[in-house]
């Protein structure tokens, strides 16, 4: 099938589209949903990363593929597991995400799926699915339930260059920790996940992070310039995120 991928820019959506192709699909879109306001970085949303959306357009460039940009203008109102579209409001993000992929399909008719990298969260994969089924759409979620230090391996493995751009979560520093490679930062994870209980993948919000590189790309990204904004810290961990102001994509 025609594949529109949504893409965050982080290690689980670029990696399900590494997959997609795997299963013999093809990517021939992405897609993303980012601040009304580009100044801004973080939103408090239960569904969608938002840090780094600047820097989703290199991604684009770096596939040679055309990039649909949405509004995430709505907020997380539905937070039961599961989402009743007949209660839904126009302010509701996952409604976001219908405008979204309907103009990908008005578009692009002859999109047939959408590419999905939730791995553990029910109340993500409820939403994307319920959206897929009322445009006639198919969800792939290839990473869905694996073991999260197995996925997390594999992804490394298979060349996926990405870097922590937040951090949310006890043993984990935004002065340490931020713009270090996953592979760098395997051995912490392995070591935190015994030690504070963290998911290594970050699927309980522990971390966010930023594809540089990966199978997919013709181009990689180089980040020019970057500083670190502090939103708490104290002996325990920190929460914080990479803000980048300059980079640029180059050939492999």
């Amino acid at each position: 099938m025609k594949v529109v991928a949504l893409v965050s820019g982080g290690k689980d959506s670029c990696y399900n589209m590494v997959k997609c192709v795997q299963h013999g699909h093809e990517i021939v879109c992405l897609a993303n949903l980012r601040p009304p306001n580009i100044q801004v970085q973080e939103l408090d949303s239960w569904m969608f990363q938002t840090v780094g959306h600047n820097v989703i357009s290199a991604i684009a460039e770096c596939m040679e593929l055309p990039l649909f940009i949405g509004e995430l203008s709505g907020s997380s109102l539905q937070t039961t597991l599961e989402y009743d579209d007949h209660k839904k409001s126009i302010e509701d993000e996952v409604e976001n995400l219908y405008n979204l992929l309907k103009r990908v399909k008005d578009e692009m008719p002859e999109v047939g799926a959408v590419s999905c990298g939730a791995i553990f969260s029910d109340y993500q994969r409820f939403r994307v699915e319920n959206v897929c089924s009322r445009l006639g759409l198919v969800s792939l979620s290839y990473l869905w339930r694996k073991p999260q230090e197995e996925l997390l391996d594999e992804m490394i493995k298979a060349g996926m260059n990405c870097v922590l751009i937040k951090t949310a979560s006890m043993g984990l520093f935004p002065k340490k920790h931020l713009g270090k490679t996953l592979a760098e930062l395997q051995p912490t994870f392995m070591k935190l996940k015994d030690s504070a209980g963290l998911n290594v993948c970050g699927e309980g919000g522990e971390y966010e992070s930023l594809t540089l590189d990966c199978p997919l790309f013709k181009k990689r990204i180089v980040i020019d310039k970057s500083e670190i904004v502090m939103i708490s810290e104290d002996d325990m961990g920190g929460v914080g995120h990479l803000l980048i102001s300059e980079f640029h994509v180059e050939n492999k």
